[in-house]
């Protein structure tokens, strides 16, 4: 059995993939920033509109994708999703080029983009578990979680640089030829992928209800899920609004944002290479509990900024400290979930809580922007905070504190 994942068949071009169309990532996520709230003049509610399409297709199309994956071979699901990611990003500059472009027509770009992805990484976190041992597991989903947290540390700024030269339609440019290239990096990965063995066709329903009851009545699973669906829930209403304050109110600059989300990734890298560490001496409920915490006390630097000399190291704090909490939490709850899921169920327990997850983005963009243009900017942040630390408070008083990492090894987990 290997005993480093550069020893694992498949695991690098599988890694490589990932950090490429994560480095392009960012020049999308920074650009659709830019495009939305400068270059198309849009108000908070409706950058929030266009930040929830991105997610919508998670929660109404979630848990359907999950069964799908359970019923197919992943390594072809993932390579056509990346190409088609690539086709749906080019019409972004195109329809720019011809005058085209506005809110309703990026929103159902972004739509598009948000099926073909929720596809992807469906697929993507359950095909890890065949290429990399149980022993490797842990460790495999940290370097992805890093090898995205070097690209959000160096692709914010290169993304800004590109963005000022180019503009901010051409830039998402970028992110198409970068999924192009994961795609093909991923048809080059040499792992085992049968067709599923074990599947029993019982109908779309009954696949259904399987999926959404393991998660939900899972003794440490269940209150992990939920209150991560409130987490996500908050921290959107923050970072939707932090885009317009960033830039109308602390008045930081494209450049500004990018230094910001850069901090984030620095945050995020540092993390990520932690989590293992963090992990054996902590073990799983003590380093979920004890960073979901750190990620919502974080954000109270950009909830008490004011415009000046301070503004940009108060955001960049922030990002920092919130980036560095996700990269430790991240693996470990990630890796927990694989570990006590069969095999069968991976494909819609990981669905059934991206979808959530996710779809809790498509509720809290909107939300988070109609509470900036109705009251305030910081009103709508305080709120986001207040609701992150109440769920890393709920978290703290579940049975996700005894959750431990020999779980995985009883596989009768749930009640």
């Amino acid at each position: 059995m290997p005993r480093r994942l550069v020893d694992v068949p498949g695991y690098p071009p599988f890694w490589i993939a990932g950090a490429v169309s994560a480095l392009g990532s960012q020049f999308t996520t920074l650009a659709v920033q830019i495009l939305t709230a400068v270059t198309l003049s849009a108000s908070a509610t409706e950058v929030g509109l266009v930040n929830a399409a991105r997610w919508l297709p998670y929660l109404l199309f979630g848990l359907v994708a999950g069964v799908l994956v359970d019923r197919c071979r992943r390594k072809p699901l993932l390579v056509v999703t990346d190409l088609a990611r690539a086709a749906v990003l080019t019409a972004v500059p195109l329809l720019y080029a011809v005058d085209r472009l506005g809110i309703p027509a990026l929103c159902l770009c972004l739509f598009v983009f948000g099926v073909l992805s929720l596809l992807f990484e469906a697929a993507h976190q359950s095909f890890v578990p065949q290429l990399v041992p149980e022993n490797l597991l842990g460790p495999g989903y940290a370097r992805l979680e890093q090898a995205g947290a070097v690209s959000t540390s160096a692709g914010p700024l290169l993304a800004s640089a590109l963005i000022k030269a180019v503009g901010a339609p051409l830039a998402v440019l970028v992110d198409a030829l970068s999924y192009v290239a994961s795609g093909l990096l991923l048809l080059s990965v040499k792992a085992p992928d049968p067709p599923p063995a074990g599947v029993q066709r019982r109908g779309l329903a009954a696949e259904l209800r399987a999926g959404v009851a393991w998660v939900y009545r899972h003794r440490t699973l269940a209150p992990m899920a939920l209150t991560s669906h409130a987490m996500l829930l908050f921290n959107t209403m923050v970072s939707t609004v932090f885009a317009v304050f960033a830039l109308r109110e602390l008045k930081i600059g494209s450049l500004g944002l990018g230094i910001t989300y850069a901090c984030g990734g620095i945050g995020a890298v540092i993390g990520g290479a932690l989590s293992t560490r963090v992990a054996r001496r902590l073990d799983v409920g003590t380093t979920l509990i004890a960073f979901r915490l750190l990620a919502a006390v974080a954000w109270l630097p950009l909830v008490l900024a004011v415009r000046g000399p301070w503004a940009l190291p108060a955001t960049a704090l922030a990002f920092f400290a919130l980036w560095v909490a996700i990269g430790i939490g991240s693996p470990v709850e990630l890796s927990y979930r694989q570990a006590v899921t069969p095999d069968r169920l991976r494909g819609r327990m990981n669905a059934t809580i991206r979808s959530c997850n996710w779809g809790m983005v498509a509720v809290g963009a909107p939300i988070g922007g109609a509470l900036a243009d109705a009251v305030s900017y910081r009103f709508a942040l305080w709120i986001g905070l207040s609701g992150a630390l109440a769920q890393a408070l709920l978290l703290a008083a579940s049975r996700t504190r005894r959750a431990r990492t020999a779980d995985g090894l009883q596989p009768a987990a749930a009640t």
